[in-house]
């Protein structure tokens, strides 16, 4: 959008380093600049390569947060648009962090330093280099000046952060899926109280309020004033007694703040049945109660429900597949297996398999089929042959069967 005619554009900009660091300069040569462009700024000595991360009119809000005001005289110059050279340059500087920080952390080891460095950030012209740790107590940390000076021949800054700031500057992923809030656009840390998590009805589990940093969440703090508010519509007591009829008394047990319920509990019984009621009626039971009044405790009875046969086969949107079809093939496949089991068994019966106690099935008469043929008597036939005995009768010296059959198989040669 062009700007009026009367009216000049606003001649500070607001620039992004790495991570959440962010510093204001003045656009003396009155560039036009775009967001995220890479401009080249100056510093005490030398210059830094940065990102354009707010311009025009909305700098003055910024300046207004910051307690900054623009007709300061300490705002440092944008020289430049950045070159391919620089934007080269600025890349190089970006791989040399990491193995910065191992070797700068190994030094510290050595040193018996009880400090954590977390992060290092290289100027533009490569000329100083930046160590942001975190401690719990003060470190002298001359010596390790000293070493890092001649390893890495740049100038040393060492500046403390807090554990949150420590997280902002490293970011990541927290409990709810999204990336750290203190990473991305949260740039204000407040204070933030257990009593947030109290108010909320939420467990006192440090594992499960604490972020990244360590800390108790900032999250916390969002909601904490639609509770605080609903809070103010429920009785000051930690524990509410309500006195009804019929010397019926009842204490408070649980609370629901956005539904604006409480539920009770019998005093005088063990194990008896909870009562809810909204926080307006509990606030009248009370009211009555200081005049010495007990009402009468009205009790809705449950209706038994009705037992009702539900459908519990799945069906998809045609209506053809459900859930239970594999369970029908697999018991159909097992009853055919039975099947072709007791017809095994019923064969095997028929044909004597396995049943000695059984006698053999009789041979059909033959004369019965054809009553023209005679069959002539076995009497008959050993008269007229003598010689011959009679089959039933066991003779002493016949050979067994098997007697031919193995003499046959000894005769016989192999093949050739």
């Amino acid at each position: 959008m062009d700007l009026p005619p009367h009216m000049k554009p606003f001649d500070i900009v607001e620039v992004r380093f790495k991570g959440t660091r962010k510093e204001f300069y003045k656009n003396s040569y009155h560039i036009d600049f775009y967001i995220n462009e890479f401009v080249v700024v100056e510093t005490e000595n030398g210059y830094d390569i940065g990102k354009v991360a707010l311009k025009g009119e909305l700098v003055k809000l910024q300046l207004k947060k910051f307690n900054r005001s623009e007709n300061d005289t300490d705002f440092k110059k944008i020289t430049r648009r950045a070159s391919e050279a620089d934007i080269a340059k600025w890349k190089e500087n970006q791989e040399l962090e990491v193995p910065t920080m191992y070797k700068a952390r190994s030094i510290a080891m050595e040193l018996g330093l009880s400090m954590k460095l977390s992060d290092v950030e290289y100027q533009g012209d490569r000329r100083k280099a930046t160590f942001f740790y975190t401690a719990e107590d003060r470190v002298d940390f001359r010596e390790l000046i000293k070493r890092l000076a001649d390893s890495f021949k740049v100038r040393i800054e060492m500046r403390q952060v807090g554990y949150r700031q420590e997280a902002a500057r490293l970011g990541g992923i927290g409990s709810c899926g999204r990336e750290l809030c203190c990473s991305t656009w949260l740039t204000d840390f407040k204070l933030v109280h257990t009593n947030a998590a109290r108010y909320q009805n939420l467990s006192l589990n440090p594992l499960k309020l604490s972020g990244q940093c360590g800390k108790l969440k900032c999250c916390l703090n969002y909601e904490l004033d639609s509770y605080m508010e609903a809070l103010g519509e429920f009785p000051t007591e930690n524990t509410v007694t309500l006195q009804f009829a019929n010397e019926k008394t009842y204490r408070s047990v649980k609370t629901d703040i956005l539904k604006r319920m409480m539920w009770f509990a019998p005093q005088t019984e063990m194990g008896g049945e909870w009562i809810s009621f909204p926080v307006k009626q509990v606030r009248e039971f009370q009211d009555s109660n200081r005049k010495g009044e007990k009402p009468e405790l009205v009790l809705f009875e449950k209706k038994p429900l009705k037992p009702e046969k539900a459908e519990l086969e799945f069906k998809n949107d045609m209506g053809v597949d459900s859930l239970t079809r594999l369970d029908e093939r697999d018991r159909s496949k097992r009853n055919s297996g039975d099947r072709n089991k007791s017809n095994r068994n019923r064969g095997a019966q028929n044909k004597g398999i396995g049943f000695t106690n059984k006698p053999a099935p009789e041979t059909p008469d033959k004369s019965a089929v054809n009553p023209n043929r005679t069959v002539p008597n076995q009497q008959n036939k050993i008269q007229q042959n003598p010689n011959q005995q009679n089959p039933n009768q066991q003779n002493p010296n016949r050979k067994p069967n098997n007697f031919n059959r193995n003499r046959n198989n000894q005769n016989r040669k192999p093949k050739p």
